[in-house]
């Protein structure tokens, strides 16, 4: 980024960049604010900061607890961005993610007419054409959007999630001031572990597609499809004629969220049924479909009669390809049969790390305590989210970074987890989800996979060996018409270069100073010779002080180059 255009992101958020550090010295956190340099940013900030006022409440507090105070004073973007940092431990504290998975993002909602006004924006064929009637009271308010209640023309009962008007403005000038920030902190402090930079630059990335209503319609409805075959498992409908990329339309759902349900709503026997329905659909998503709900809390499942489920808010989402799956069951396997390399080639492929760790000592210390944790676990008896965290916590410490998405796999699994234990404590999960664990493993080590491999390795070679004429011909065709080309690239003469200009400079400085040596002694002999003494036993002596010089000289550059 140009120094220019820096300047032109500062002064042109700078009422914004004043407001957030005026947040922060109010919950105490000048002296940070200081430390890092942000209040030399620019002067109008710079006075600012000097009319805020600690307060006294905030100054007792522990610093995790400050800084959600802080990210929920400052709204939207910021509450997203502690949220995603909760399932980032390898980036903060694990006691700073548990505090931030207290954010939430409930705020006042807007006035209706600022809604109906984004509703026209987006139908300009006119509002009626799309909806029946809207509630102008909302049902439900966040940071990026609102929930009304409506119908469509046909009367049918919807639920209409609207973009909060001037929320990308908003946000588009909040990740600018982020990105600013972080390119200054990382400037200045080069120990933390992580690039500031990338983590703004994902944390962007998430948001964008969050924001994207048209997006999670999508993924709503391959979802919706992935469990067709599941009448206890459900994903709303999406109506695409009332939806845009600010506007939702979904299938109403009756029922009740999770997050306040009320004792009674539901028997003992409903009740664990959800939690059994939440942890197959949750397990499913993530070990067999490929593609998941990555933020399955209380507020986003709502439970029916019978304890069916519906997910709803399917912003957030994850993706495991085929291959990291392979590797995950190449993980569950190495551990439950205690088989460390597998375990160390599976870690380094899913960190993406450099193969010669495999002889790190340390690295290898750790997978074996890691292993010896579940030296006594079966695989019906594996807590996996336990195992990932366990796993990762691990790998963390050779500065081995956890991918999003099984970031986001492990937040899914684990607060399907927490779930479980809140709604419904005496559940037995780990048995219950023991079938998609082993349908992990067998599609990786069964038969029908070993046959697959073996098919794909004879169709492999099969193809090369039908190709072998066709690529041979080729390879004579351009031999005959001398078009190929040989290019060698050596490494490791530049040491051999090194010594042999030593040793010539040597050579040459030796073979200068034998010469001031042999001809002032010349001219001593031979004036010794002469019947008389003249001014040649001067030149040769003083030709022995510039030999002496010049080896006196040499001596001391070569002690100096040697430093």
């Amino acid at each position: 980024m140009g120094m220019a255009l820096r300047i032109g992101r500062t002064i042109r958020n700078a009422p914004r960049l004043q407001h957030i550090l005026r947040v922060l010295v109010r919950h105490g956190f000048e002296d940070v604010v200081r430390e890092v340099g942000i209040d030399r940013l620019f002067d109008r900030v710079r006075r600012a900061m000097g009319r805020g006022m600690p307060d006294a409440e905030f100054k007792r507090l522990p610093y995790a607890v400050r800084l959600r105070h802080v990210m929920e004073s400052l709204g939207g973007t910021f509450i997203k961005l502690g949220q995603v940092l909760s399932t980032r431990p390898d980036l903060i504290p694990a006691h700073w993610a548990e505090e931030f998975r207290k954010l939430q993002d409930d705020v006042p909602p807007v006035a209706f007419e600022h809604i109906r006004e984004r509703l026209e924006q987006e139908f300009p064929e006119g509002v009626d054409s799309v909806l029946g009637s809207i509630e102008e009271k909302a049902i439900a308010a966040g940071s990026i959007a609102q929930v009304h209640r409506a119908t469509l023309p046909d009367g049918t009962p919807i639920v209409l999630k609207v973009a909060r008007p001037g929320i990308r403005r908003q946000t588009a000038s909040d990740l600018e001031l982020l990105a600013l920030l972080a390119e200054f902190v990382e400037h200045r402090f080069s120990d933390l572990g992580y690039s500031p930079m990338k983590v703004v630059e994902q944390f962007h990335r998430e948001l964008t597609r969050e924001m994207d209503l048209h997006r999670e319609g999508r993924s709503t409805d391959r979802l919706r499809r992935a469990f067709l075959d599941n009448d206890q498992v459900i994903f709303p409908k999406v109506y695409w004629q009332a939806t845009t990329e600010n506007v939702l339309a979904l299938e109403w759902i009756d029922g009740v969220r999770l997050s306040r349900m009320e004792e009674g709503d539901l028997s003992d026997d409903e009740l664990r049924a959800v939690v059994a329905n939440g942890a197959d659909a949750v397990f499913r998503q993530c070990l067999e479909v490929g593609f998941f709900h990555a933020d399955p809390h209380p507020g986003n499942i709502i439970a029916m009669p019978g304890g069916r489920i519906c997910f709803i808010d399917c912003g957030m989402t994850g993706h495991i390809d085929p291959q990291t799956a392979e590797r995950l069951a190449d993980l569950v396997q190495g551990v439950v049969s205690q088989d460390m390399p597998r375990v160390i080639t599976a870690a380094i492929e899913l960190g993406d790390a450099d193969p010669a760790l495999v002889q790190d000592r340390s690295f290898r210390a750790d997978a074996w305590e890691f292993i010896s944790r579940f030296q006594t676990t079966a695989l019906e008896e594996l807590d996996i989210g336990d195992m990932l965290n366990d796993f990762f916590d691990k790998v963390r410490r050779h500065n081995l970074q956890c991918p999003a998405d099984l970031v986001f796999l492990i937040k899914a699994i684990t607060t399907i987890e927490g779930v479980g234990e809140q709604v419904y404590p005496d559940f037995d999960l780990v048995t219950h989800v023991r079938p998609h664990i082993e349908r992990l493993v067998k599609r990786r080590y069964g038969f029908g996979a070993v046959r697959r491999r073996l098919r794909d390795g004879l169709l492999g070679y099969a193809q090369l060996a039908e190709e072998l004429p066709t690529n041979l011909h080729k390879l004579l065709y351009d031999l005959r018409r001398n078009r190929i080309t040989v290019n060698l690239e050596h490494s490791g003469f530049e040491s051999l270069i090194r010594t042999v200009e030593h040793a010539s400079r040597n050579i040459a400085h030796s073979m200068f100073i034998a010469a001031l040596i042999l001809g002032p002694s010349i001219l001593i002999l031979a004036d010794s010779l002469a019947d008389e003494r003249s001014w040649l036993t001067t030149a040769g002596l003083l030709g022995y002080a510039g030999a002496g010089l010049l080896v006196v000289g040499r001596f001391i550059v070569d002690r100096l180059r040697s430093r």
